[in-house]
């Protein structure tokens, strides 16, 4: 009875394997059927490369099967370390994630043609703190690079979390900790600005406009919330002379630099195109979120919203972040790109108090 097509190939897969020498007769069989296998296609088509799938997806599952082994072992003997070990592997995914998202928008924005301010608010955003995060990510990443540096990056990473990690790699409750710690830093410079702006608007000729900003100053540094018209009716000044982009004094970028988190120790240039840089990416920002609707956004996103524009959200119910996110898109929507500089300002008049004092539109 003739030999069968599987029979055939499952010697011929034997023979490979083993790497037995042929014999006489083995050499007599292989030549008489080694024709019959160039004839048969299903043979052919049973090659080393699916045999490689199949092993390839063995060994995956067992080592699947290894690492829920290793978690269980972890979360069991060393549950700090497990916490420790499950951000980290979370935290690689979520990068890779927003890798993947970034590099579809930059796709986009190439074979398109889209241009940056016609992103949706959810585009804008991914970029902006990718960008952020890749920058901050960098130093670290530098000091990998010499041999058995490793350990001191662990170091790093577990006694300097926020210094040196990036949010992916944050538990929640650090996430909620570092925020704390990043506001309070930068509230320490709303009274430098709040005086700053004071002492500017001393050589104001517009008497009238002058007294509106002493009057508004004033009202922040007494606890209270100021109107949204209050804001806007001291525009004026915030476009030309002496708060404009290009007319504020330096000692007054230096003061405003650190609202954005940006270092004030640069020269002078590089502060202004900074500042200018970040306002206007916020502003853009904005009129994309007026476009989509802040009702639009989840809890998360609406928190993460009211944190760059200026106040702890942690400290906040979540109708209290979306009325003050109302009032700063008022103020926003109501500007020009030459009067960006009002809105770098407002991440403290607005903020300063609230929800302490009154506030009102």
């Amino acid at each position: 009875m003739a030999l069968s097509c599987t029979s055939l190939c499952s010697r011929l897969a034997l023979v490979r394997l083993c790497g037995v020498r042929a014999n006489g007769t083995s050499s007599t069989f292989l030549s008489q059927h080694t024709s019959c296998v160039s004839r048969f296609p299903l043979c052919r088509s049973y090659s080393a490369s699916k045999v490689r799938h199949g092993f390839g997806r063995y060994v995956g599952a067992k080592l699947q099967k290894l690492n829920i082994k290793y978690e269980g072992f972890l979360k069991r003997r060393f549950p700090r370390f497990f916490a420790l070990y499950h951000t980290f592997v979370e935290g690689f995914k979520l990068l890779y994630r927003d890798a993947q998202d970034v590099s579809k928008i930059k796709s986009k924005m190439i074979s398109d043609g889209v241009p940056f301010h016609d992103l949706s608010y959810r585009e804008m955003e991914k970029l902006r703190q990718f960008r952020r995060d890749v920058i901050k990510a960098t130093p670290l990443m530098l000091i990998t690079i010499p041999p058995f540096a490793n350990y001191l990056v662990f170091v790093l990473m577990y006694y300097y979390p926020r210094q040196v990690l990036i949010p992916h790699f944050w538990t929640p409750s650090q996430k909620v900790a570092f925020r704390g710690v990043y506001h309070c830093l930068r509230a320490e410079h709303h009274m430098p600005v709040l005086q700053g702006m004071q002492k500017t608007s001393s050589p104001v000729q517009d008497g009238h406009l002058q007294n509106r900003l002493q009057h508004l100053c004033a009202k922040v540094q007494n606890g209270e919330n100021p109107k949204v018209s209050e804001i806007l009716a001291v525009r004026g000044l915030f476009s030309g002379s002496p708060l404009g982009m290009r007319r504020m004094s330096v000692d007054h970028m230096r003061r405003l630099s650190p609202l954005l988190f940006l270092t004030p120790r640069l020269p002078a240039f590089l502060i202004g195109r900074r500042l200018n840089s970040h306002g206007r990416e916020l502003l853009l920002l904005d009129r994309a979120l007026s476009r989509l609707g802040p009702h639009q956004l989840d809890d998360s996103e609406v928190r993460q919203a009211c944190f760059i524009r200026g106040i702890n959200p942690d400290s906040l119910s979540g109708g209290q972040c979306r009325e003050w996110l109302s009032q700063w898109l008022q103020v926003s929507s109501s500007l020009k790109e030459s009067e960006v500089s009002l809105l770098l300002h407002s991440l403290v008049l607005l903020s300063a108090n609230y929800p302490t004092g009154p506030s009102q539109p």
